[in-house]
C-alpha cells in the first residue's frame, strides 16, 4: 500500500473521490509511514498524528454527506514550522518559541484546511528560517535522504524531505533567498517560488518582509500548480498581496516548448558550479532543445550589485524584526545567527534605502531584457550537499550564494521553479532552476510540466524511497 503514498495529488484525489481509499485510511499510512521514515531523518519539529486523524475523520463524514471541500480533500500535507498552526505547537526552529501555541492559523494554513487538506506536522527547518542547511542546534539537523550524512538544503529542508520520502504528498515552504527551490534540488522534489504578493505571508513570522515568499513543494510540477492555487489570493492581513485572477493549474500540458525562448546568463548562472553538476544541466538544456524550447544567450548587467543589495536588504530587515527578541534572549540563538545579527547592525538607514533602489532599478533592467522571453533558466544548486557539521558559522551566511542560484529570483520578485534533472556520480539530486515573468506563474509551471514529463526524475525518487 505504501506506493500510493507516491502517487500524485490528483491521482490520489480521484481514488479518494472513488471511495477507492478514504481519508482515514490514507491518514493512517502516512502515519504509519513517518513512524517507519521519520526517527533516521529529523524531518518533523512536531508531528501532528492526533489531530491529522480528528481532520481525516471530519472529511471522511463530508464525504459520507457527498461533500468534497476543495482539490486537497483527505491529502496528507507538511507545514514549515515557521507558519502558525491553530493549537499546535509553532516553534519558527528556535527555542525561544519552544511551547508556543497560536490561538489562529496562518492565512497559507487556514487556506489548506478550507481546501481539504489534512495537516500531517510541522516540518523542520534552519534556526528562524535563516540558513540553507538545515542544521539546527535546538531541534536536531534534517538529513538528506538519499544520504544521510550530508545536508538536505534549507531553510525549508525538513519539508523538502517529508515530500521525497512519501511523509506527505506536498508542504508548504517559505523562501527569501532560495529556501523552497535549494531544498527541493538538493532532494530531488520540486520547489515552486510565486511571484512576490500572490501568496499571504500573515502569520508567518518573517526573516525579510521585502523579500519572504510562501509556496508549495511537491513530487511534480502539476502537484505545485495544485497546491499553489489553493495558497494565492488576496490577503487583507499582508498588505504585499495582490488580487489576480490568473489559475495556477492547468488542464492542458504543453506537448512539447516549440516557441519557448529561455534566456542564459552564463557568468551567473555557471560561476562557481561543481563540473559533475554542469554536465547534468547542460545535459537538461540540450532536453529542452530537444522539444523545442530555443536557449537565448543574454546579459543581466549590475547583477552582482543587485545581489549584494539583497544582502543589505535581507540582514537589515532581519534585524529589525529580531532586536526585541535579541535583547532579552539573544542567548538562545545559534551561533551562525548571531554572526548574521553583528553583519544586519552595521546597515545604516542610508546603505538600505540605496540598496532597495539599486533592487529596483535592477527589477525594471531585467525586465527588459527578459523581453521576447518566457523564462531565464539555470541551475538551480551548483554543487552537491556538503556533510552536516562542516560549515563554520562565519562562512555559513555565505551558504545559499554558494551552493545555488536561486537569491536572483528573489531580488526580482519573479516567480521561480525547481524541478530534478539528474543525479551526480554519488547519487545526489540535481536542480535545473526556471525563472519566470511577473505574475506568469501558470506559463512556468506550463513549461516546467513539460521538461518534467520528458524525463520522469520521478520515478527516481519511488524507486530509491517506496
Amino acid at each position: 500500500m505504501n506506493d500510493i503514498l507516491f502517487e500524485t495529488i490528483e491521482t490520489v484525489i480521484t481514488h479518494i473521490k472513488k471511495k477507492e481509499i478514504s481519508p482515514v485510511e490514507l491518514t493512517q499510512l502516512t502515519i504509519n509511514r513517518i513512524h517507519e521514515t521519520e526517527p533516521r531523518l529529523n524531518a518533523f519539529i512536531t508531528v501532528m498524528e492526533e489531530e491529522a486523524m480528528v481532520q481525516a475523520k471530519q472529511l471522511e463524514r463530508a464525504m459520507e454527506n457527498n461533500q468534497i471541500r476543495g482539490p486537497l480533500h483527505g491529502i496528507p500535507i507538511a507545514v514549515k514550522d515557521i507558519l502558525q498552526t491553530k493549537g499546535v505547537q509553532t516553534t519558527n526552529g528556535s527555542k525561544i518559541f519552544e511551547g508556543w501555541i497560536p490561538d489562529e492559523d496562518a492565512t497559507a494554513v487556514q487556506k489548506l484546511r478550507e481546501a481539504g487538506a489534512i495537516i500531517i506536522g510541522k516540518a523542520n527547518l534552519h534556526e528562524f528560517a535563516m540558513g540553507a542547511t538545515t542544521e539546527n542546534p535546538h531541534y536536531g539537523s534534517t538529513k538528506n535522504p538519499w544520504d544521510g550524512s550530508r545536508i538536505p538544503g534549507g531553510s525549508s529542508g525538513g519539508s523538502a524531505v517529508v515530500t521525497a520520502t512519501g511523509m506527505a504528498f506536498g508542504a508548504v515552504g517559505t523562501d527569501t533567498a532560495g529556501s523552497i527551490r535549494l531544498p527541493a534540488a538538493m532532494c530531488g522534489t520540486v520547489g515552486f517560488k510565486p511571484t512576490y504578493g500572490l501568496v499571504s505571508r500573515a502569520g508567518c513570522l518573517p526573516f525579510s518582509w521585502s523579500l519572504d515568499h510562501v509556496g508549495p513543494m511537491t513530487r511534480t510540477v502539476k502537484d505545485a500548480a495544485i497546491m499553489l492555487e489553493v495558497l494565492k489570493g488576496h490577503d487583507p492581513k499582508d498588505r504585499s498581496t495582490v488580487s489576480r485572477n490568473d489559475s495556477a493549474v492547468f488542464n492542458e500540458p504543453l506537448i512539447d516548448l516549440q516557441g519557448v525562448r529561455l534566456g542564459f546568463y552564463e557568468p551567473y548562472m555557471f560561476s562557481g558550479i561543481d563540473n559533475g553538476v554542469k554536465v547534468i544541466i547542460e545535459q537538461a538544456f540540450r532536453q529542452l532543445e530537444s522539444l523545442g524550447a530555443e536557449i537565448v544567450p543574454i546579459d543581466l548587467p549590475e547583477i552582482e550589485q543587485a545581489l549584494d543589495a539583497l544582502k543589505t536588504i535581507a540582514q537589515a530587515e532581519v534585524v529589525t524584526f529580531h532586536k526585541p527578541l535579541l535583547k532579552k534572549y539573544g542567548h538562545l540563538y545559534g551561533d551562525d545567527l548571531k554572526y548574521r545579527f553583528e553583519f544586519g547592525n552595521e546597515v545604516s538607514a542610508t546603505t538600505y534605502i540605496q540598496a532597495q533602489r539599486r533592487r529596483n532599478q535592477f527589477v525594471r533592467d531585467t525586465f527588459k531584457q527578459m523581453n521576447g522571453l518566457d523564462a531565464l533558466i539555470g541551475p538551480t544548486n551548483v554543487k552537491p550537499p556538503f556533510e552536516i557539521g562542516t560549515m563554520v558559522p562565519e562562512m555559513a551566511i555565505s551558504n545559499m550564494f554558494t551552493l545555488g542560484k536561486t537569491p536572483l529570483a528573489n531580488i526580482l520578485g519573479f516567480p521561480a521553479l525547481s524541478v530534478a534533472c539528474g543525479f551526480t556520480a554519488e547519487n545526489l539530486p540535481v536542480g535545473l532552476q526556471f525563472i519566470g515573468k511577473p505574475f506568469a506563474d501558470q506559463k512556468l509551471l506550463q513549461i516546467g510540466d513539460c521538461y518534467e514529463q520528458s524525463e520522469q526524475w520521478i520515478k527516481a525518487l519511488k524507486n530509491k524511497f517506496k
